[in-house]
């Protein structure tokens, strides 16, 4: 399904960005109208029928009145760019902040990593979610080319928003329940590239299957689990989060490689309306967090000197005892008196750090609550 991330998805943000503040507005609300939600094609088709109204508009009265400044921490509108293996956290993150605030409207740009940061630093937006933090030598470049180029000051803010589990996933008629460490750093590396290496199998060749090779999850297989090695020749790109998913759907001999918001029970609820998610983190109670899917088989994984294997659950993630994890960060250089600032308060608050309870990955800020878990 084409999203916001496709290349003409980045056209159009492009294109909303050249547009004044107040007449951006208003085509932002046309876009963000609830029968235009079920899906980005949808937000793509609205943006021409929102242009084509709003020039007929301007046509009839041969000028557009100017409009008082709107832009607040709770209204207006902005655009940021998130890490592509976060976006099923960070479309119920701006779900619950539009529901919560009617007239603050979010346009986000799914891209790689790297693309995060080209946009941060080329002041195409001032706000990313990235795989890793702002170092004190780009956070002082920024700043001074903001001031160089802009005449403006600003204030680089980063949080650390959530610890993510990297969980890797076969299918459910493959008998492999468990890997070790080394195991993982074989198969990806390729030396190890059949699943009778590993154990009694007639699946043949292994195929890991990620994202994009140059995409974070990539970058943190060779940095972190390769420790600078090459990825293998039987590692492949799927081109997307959800064709890895259905890459080990349908073929018993492919492990894929994923963030763990993508293998939880809370997407098989992606249905849910804006107004029951919201509701869910909106209330005084607390979340529990999600459970893992049962479409696929999620694989244990234990360190080389622990007997035992672990999943990629809440509480293992917290306690360390999952060995495949990694930060998650929120940049930004907006003012906290408009909408991109205040989306930036509402994440790394309670309610934001709720919503990623729910999403199955651990919060920076709320503490676990420990339960029984399956094993």
């Amino acid at each position: 399904m084409d999203t916001i991330c496709s290349r003409r998805g980045a056209h159009y943000l492009r294109l909303l960005e050249s547009i004044p503040p107040g007449l951006r507005n208003r085509l932002q609300a046309l876009i963000y109208h609830p029968r235009h939600r079920k899906n980005a094609m949808n937000r793509i088709t609205a943006l021409f029928v929102g242009a084509a109204t709003l020039a007929a508009g301007c046509c009839a009265t041969s000028c557009i009145h100017p409009e008082k400044k709107t832009n607040t921490s709770t209204s207006g509108t902005a655009t940021f760019v998130c890490d592509n293996s976060f976006e099923n956290i960070f479309e119920q993150e701006v779900s619950v902040f539009e529901y919560q605030y009617p007239d603050a409207h979010l346009l986000v740009r799914y891209a790689t990593q790297s693309e995060a940061f080209d946009s941060l630093f080329s002041m195409n937006t001032r706000t990313i979610v990235a795989a890793r933090d702002i170092t004190p030598e780009e956070k002082r470049a920024l700043k001074a080319r903001y001031r160089n180029q802009r005449g403006a000051n600003v204030n680089v803010r980063s949080a650390k928003i959530a610890v993510d589990a990297v969980a890797f996933i076969v299918n459910s008629t493959n008998n492999c329940e468990k890997l070790t460490v080394s195991e993982i750093a074989d198969i990806i590396s390729g030396r190890t590239d059949r699943w009778d290496q590993l154990q009694p199998s007639d699946l043949g060749a292994i195929r890991v299957v990620l994202d994009q090779t140059g995409s974070s999850l990539g970058s943190y297989l060779r940095d972190s689990v390769l420790h600078g090695g090459d990825l293998g020749p039987n590692v492949y790109a799927a081109g997307s989060i959800h064709r890895v998913f259905r890459i080990v759907e349908e073929n018993p001999n492919a492990i894929g490689v994923l963030g763990v918001s993508w293998i939880t029970s809370d997407m098989d609820s992606a249905d849910i309306s804006q107004e029951e998610l919201a509701q869910s983190v909106l209330s005084e109670g607390p979340v529990m967090g999600a459970t893992l899917t049962q479409r696929v088989k999620v694989l244990k994984i234990n360190r080389d000197d622990d007997v035992r294997a672990y999943k990629p659950y809440q509480q293992y993630i917290y306690e360390g005892s999952y060995p495949f994890f990694r930060s998650i960060y929120m940049i930004t250089a907006a003012s906290p008196s408009n909408v991109a600032g205040g989306f930036y308060s509402f994440v790394t608050g309670p309610i934001g750090q709720k919503i990623i309870m729910k999403t199955g990955i651990m919060p920076a800020h709320v503490a676990v609550q420990r339960v029984e878990l399956p094993e």
